[in-house]
């Protein structure tokens, strides 16, 4: 072997290998992500200079090999790429390479708090990572060129001698250092490709053995793939998952370059919407599990791929978020998601109206957070109804939860299955303009206000349901956009239209000329003896009185919402407020019953008859029906109820038993 040049590299810092051993990157593994993508770049320069005419020899099949020598510590890669000359090896390995090392080291020495998410076009000397010794051997596509050999044991000296290599391309072979020995595991090996090179355009091999895909989906056109095609991707990128709800393919080459496919998936309510799981690439190359500082914040939780080439890898991260080619990335993504989502309502309504129940907390959740998004989807923000549509309206889709769905929990509604219509809000609106304009009614909990919604609906009132997790921060949004429009939850007060006037009014008894409602009301106050509970008795409006609750409990809307805002503030569940409206509803047969059968009561001494004692528990019992739906109780409360329930039944047989 001929001794072409030796020498030292050209740098300043002395201790740069140590530093670069040390401190380049967090996981040293990367250096085969980095020498591979070396190598595939050796390959598509060869295609460039092979269809610019610059070389007319046979560029035969592109492949990279990875060879292990067990015995001799060795790891080689290997390439039939564009290869390089000496002058090219002194110049891109000794100057360049070493001096934009030490640029960079110098950069981001001693800046721990800024942690690096990739580093690039640094790529050779990662390989001192891991290795006590590299080489490289090369031959260039240059007519004439001859073979060189270059070595380096991670000291600023090298060698450059003749090699005795004939194929075009180069190998790189480490010598890996003693603590680096698992690098000659071919299982190791195969992991690694697998994790950052599985779609990198080149078939790699290992014994014969391909190890990557090579086709990256992202990088096709949409029309060139099918639904399933989407699907198989996803499983492969998130095994063991549910199958995504939609998904959008992105594609731009200007002003900047981005590639990529993000899936909605099916939302659970363990998942950290503040964590990404949307996967970083640069040119096929896997860089990053996590890429938060490019993708809008309420997109967090989409899924899938990106892929920039525009996207600066050398940063650090508060560096990225300030960055303006990402910033304009994110507004891309934004708009491409909010196209997607537009153009299902429009062409596949039915579709996104099945998905709606997890996509509408990223649509909520954006229009929350940002503003372009919000006005690209606001009229497309859909709500379940009570409201019962034609054929020719929007379409019934009937949500059947699936066994053991853990949403359960979080949604009630979906304990059973549903089949209510949806609208959006403007249209609900125009619909209810003539009976209650500018007036919504809502319900947040289709269980527990169930009675109330029944109430609503019994009268022609439009109820609509605001029950995911987000919708309390949500109303108070739309109240901002829409200021003329009044949002009452089914549980704040009674519309009037629910209310029989004339019935309440009616005087049941001529001795002391007083109405049922006053009545009813003075026998409540003197049975519960509760001064912050406000009683109010009305005649509920219905065609069957039985079918009417005989007692609600109502939460004025400006207390309920200040009690929940407290709650926020000090991270607390919030609490049921101990002033609240107990509405005894004066029509039903139970409430004129217990009228009855208190004006009955005999007094005996200062002992309580039998029937007013009666009278005195029905109403304790009649109040914990009312105020069961609206909260459960604690232990005790529900100890008091089960007694009083018992005492209540007791008295009742006693006197069937009587009479």
């Amino acid at each position: 072997m001929t001794m072409l040049e030796q020498g030292t590299i050209s740098i300043h810092t002395e201790n740069i290998f140590p530093i670069i051993k040390k401190s380049l990157y967090s996981d040293h593994e990367i250096f085969l992500r980095e020498l591979v993508s070396n190598a595939v770049d050796a390959i598509q320069k060869l295609k460039m200079v092979s269809r610019a005419g610059e070389y007319t020899g046979d560029i035969g099949e592109p492949e990279i090999q990875i060879v292990i020598d067990k015995d001799k510590k060795k790891l080689a890669i290997s390439d039939n790429g564009i290869g390089m000359t000496a002058e090219e090896v002194k110049k891109y390995i000794n100057q360049v390479a070493f001096s934009s090392a030490e640029e960079f080291i110098q950069k981001y020495q001693g800046k721990s708090d800024q942690p690096i998410i990739g580093h690039f076009g640094l790529g050779f000397y990662s390989s001192f990572m891991v290795a006590q010794k590299v080489e490289i051997d090369t031959l260039s596509y240059k007519e004439g060129a001859t073979a060189v050999h270059w070595s380096c044991d991670g000291s600023p000296e090298f060698r450059l001698e003749d090699s005795p290599r004939t194929q075009r391309g180069t190998t790189i072979t480490l010598t890996l250092q003693e603590e680096e020995q698992e690098y000659l595991e071919p299982a190791r090996i195969k992991q690694l490709v697998k994790t950052y090179c599985d779609f990198m355009p080149v078939p790699i091999k290992l014994d014969g053995e391909v190890l990557n895909r090579q086709k990256a989906p992202w990088r096709e056109s949409p029309n060139s793939l099918t639904k399933e095609d989407y699907l198989e991707f996803y499983r492969y990128l998130y095994p063991f998952q549910e199958e995504p709800l939609i998904w959008v393919h992105l594609n731009t080459d200007y002003p900047f370059i981005l590639n990529g496919i993000l899936y909605f998936p099916k939302l659970k309510p363990d998942v950290d919407v503040t964590q990404g799981q949307i996967k970083l690439f640069c040119n096929q190359v896997f860089v990053s599990d996590h890429c938060e500082e490019i993708i809008p914040k309420f997109l967090l939780p989409m899924r899938g791929v990106i892929d920039s080439t525009d996207i600066p890898l050398n940063v650090s991260r508060s560096a990225l978020q300030m960055d303006r080619t990402v910033r304009r990335i994110a507004d891309y993504i934004s708009r491409k998601v909010g196209d997607r989502l537009k153009e299902l309502y429009r062409d596949y309504k039915e579709e996104y109206i099945k998905a709606w129940q997890d996509i509408g907390t990223f649509v909520k959740f954006g229009a929350l957070n940002d503003e372009k998004f919000k006005k690209q989807i606001e009229d497309i923000i859909i709500y379940r109804t009570t409201h019962e549509t034609k054929a020719s309206d929007t379409p019934n889709v009937e949500v059947q939860p699936q066994e053991g769905d853990v949403w359960q929990d979080v949604t009630p509604q979906e304990s059973a299955a549903t089949t209510l219509p949806y609208t959006t809000l403007k249209e609900y609106l125009e619909r209810n303009k003539q009976r209650h304009e500018n007036r919504v009614y809502y319900c947040t909990d289709q269980v527990t206000q169930a009675t109330y919604v029944e109430l609503h609906k019994n009268q022609g009132l439009e109820v609509l349901f605001m029950d995911s997790f987000i919708d309390t921060h949500f109303i108070t949004f739309l109240e901002r956009e829409y200021p003329d429009v009044k949002f009452s939850r089914v549980d704040s007060d009674l519309d009037e239209t629910l209310l029989d006037q004339d019935k309440a009014g009616e005087i049941v008894d001529p001795k002391t000329n007083k109405t049922r409602s006053e009545l009813v009301k003075e026998l409540f106050q003197k049975a519960l003896n509760k001064p912050k509970l406000n009683i109010r008795t009305e005649a509920l409006k219905s065609d069957d009185p039985q079918g009417t609750p005989p007692a609600m409990v109502l939460l004025p809307e400006f207390m309920r919402r200040i009690q929940e805002m407290n709650a926020f503030m000090q991270q607390q569940a919030a609490q049921f407020p101990e002033e609240h409206i107990l509405l005894v509803n004066t029509a039903h047969p139970l409430i004129q019953n217990l009228v009855s059968l208190n004006q009955g009561s005999i007094v005996q001494g200062d002992t309580v008859s039998p029937s007013a004692e009666l009278a005195n528990m029905i109403c304790h019992h009649v109040y914990d029906l009312a105020l069961m739906a609206q909260k459960g109780f604690d232990a005790e409360g529900m100890k008091a109820f089960v007694e009083r329930s018992n005492q209540v039944l007791t008295k009742l047989t006693e006197r069937a038993a009587k009479s």
